[in-house]
């Protein structure tokens, strides 16, 4: 039962036979094209595991990966806030220097996001991204030396190319291990420690660049974990048993997402440009990191405003906000396999609390202003949402590639604009920047549901392509289930894959 230019079947057998058995059996297959999975399994399904063994392997992958991407997500997220916290502890750069200083940060981001992306695709991801977070720990420690604008701004641009990688090499490394239903689910909360920060006079330091010391020593230490046991793949992963590497690479067969392969594909770029679902999602990307952009670097300024002192220990609670949301969103998307609904529920509050924003004015609603201050920080949790978005709904490691760095140039973009709609001449209120919140926000709402029925649709037309198919060539559901099985691997996309389902 073959179709055209399909590969030859490849039964492997039992997880028992050995390693050099397996690579015996699919030497036929031209693996440079297809997926570095094949190195560990054939094109049909593994004999002989169990759901016991299937939990027993995510035990093991969640006590290493997930407490090393957490680590990784919380220390970039301190990293980049920590201008924000510095706004108000003594940095000596203000103004218009202080928009630029903000703003470079993502132009080394948008520099570096393609070249790094696809260099990644080359090398061993773990230790690419370890080497990357080792570099811009010292960089961030270096943000402690300079006292005037110029060489804080080169740091910064310098900052933004190292950082650029996270975020996608970690989409990239959890859709490897990791089922659709489990890829989507800490950091304003340093506010209390930044508090405390700003009261120690002990030393000749001023209190930001104590920040920027602590950040970057951090960061260290995480590069250096992540060096040492984040895999590169499933079948780099030294804390697993050759056998459990194999059920590893089972466990995400049905989700017909592929793990890696090394060779960029000239026609999965021209595919991933060509997708309308691609330029739905950056659009979503740019619309959500604009208002990202002006309340991460000036959150801490906007409070001020409201005509509170204690605006670093009364960021904090906004922290709580966004953690609960993400848990909370997270959560649900997982359980109920839907990604652009969680994020219409995380806009809700956000919409409500910018319109406060923009309607309350003045010191006798202070307490109204700083309750939607918090409550807009909901919608930190859609870019979570959206990375697991891009995880769940592409194949094709080239086109994964390209949509992470065009969804993270995105952001980047989004956020350099975020940083300038909060200027020093629309102070105390800056209505021009909370209204533009407001507006783009309510956008991104109904452009939820407009992707969702995207996905629906396709999903619609492969099911009935499908079912042609097996009229066709009198195939039963049998049938069918094997073919899917012995598509997993071959590094097409979602298009080109049949089986491939969306999750909306």
């Amino acid at each position: 039962m073959k179709t055209a230019g399909d590969a030859p079947s490849v039964q492997h057998g039992s997880l028992d036979e050995k390693a050099d058995e397996s690579t015996m059996q699919i030497s036929a297959l031209d693996i440079e094209d297809k997926d570095e999975a094949l190195k560990l399994v054939g094109l049909e399904r593994t004999a002989g595991i169990d759901e016991e063994r299937f939990l027993k392997v995510r035990r093991k992958l969640d006590l290493v990966i997930i407490p090393l991407c957490a680590a990784v997500y919380f220390t970039q997220y301190l990293d980049k806030n920590v201008l924000n916290y510095a706004s108000i502890m003594g940095l000596p750069i203000i103004g218009q220097h202080y928009n630029l200083a903000a703003l470079a940060f993502y132009l080394g981001f948008l520099i570096w996001v393609f070249p790094t992306m696809y260099i990644s695709q080359k090398l061993r991801l773990g230790k690419y991204l370890g080497t990357n977070i080792v570099l811009w720990g010292i960089i961030m420690m270096l943000h402690a030396v300079p006292n005037s604008f110029g060489p804080f701004f080169v740091l910064r641009i310098l900052l933004g190319m190292l950082e650029s990688c996270v975020s996608p090499a970690l989409v990239l490394i959890i859709s490897m291990f990791y089922k659709k239903n489990e890829q989507t689910g800490i950091g304003n909360m340093f506010g209390f420690v930044a508090y405390g920060i700003s009261f120690d006079t002990r030393t000749g330091f001023a209190p930001y660049k104590v920040l920027y010391l602590l950040c970057g020593a951090m960061a260290i230490t995480v590069g250096i974990a992540v060096l040492i046991w984040m895999p590169d793949s499933p079948l780099h992963a030294r804390f697993l048993s050759q056998e459990e590497r194999i059920v590893a690479v089972e466990r995400v067969r049905d989700d017909q997402g592929g793990t890696e392969n090394k060779r960029l594909k000239k026609e999965q770029l021209r595919e991933t440009l060509l997708d309308v679902r691609t330029w739905l999602i950056v659009l979503s990307t740019l619309i959500t990191s604009i208002p990202n952009g002006g309340l991460s670097n000036f959150g801490n300024i906007i409070i001020k405003s409201f005509g509170y002192t204690q605006t670093l220990i009364l960021s904090a609670p906004g922290g709580i906000v966004g953690i609960l949301a993400s848990l909370i969103l997270g959560w649900y998307s997982d359980r109920t396999n839907e990604r652009m609904l969680p994020i219409v529920y995380s806009l809700i509050p956000t919409i409500t609390g910018a319109a406060m924003l923009v309607g309350l004015q003045g010191p006798e609603n202070k307490g109204p202003l700083l309750f939607a201050n918090y409550i807009v920080l909901t919608f930190g949790s859609c870019f979570g949402v959206i990375y697991a978005y891009n995880a769940s709904n592409t194949s094709g490691h080239t086109k994964k590639v390209t949509l992470n760095a065009m969804t993270l140039a995105a952001f980047c973009v989004g956020n350099i604009i975020g940083s300038e709609i909060f200027q020093a001449k629309d102070a105390p209120h800056y209505i021009p920047g909370k209204v533009t919140i407001l507006v783009l926000l309510s956008v991104q709402f109904f452009l939820c549901f407009l992707l969702r029925w995207v996905n629906l649709h396709m999903n619609a037309k492969k099911k009935q392509f499908i079912e042609e198919m097996k009229e066709r060539h009198s195939w039963s559901d049998v049938d069918i289930a094997k073919e899917r099985e012995r598509h997993a691997f071959l590094d097409l996309t979602d298009k080109q894959n049949p089986y491939f389902i969306y999750t909306s």
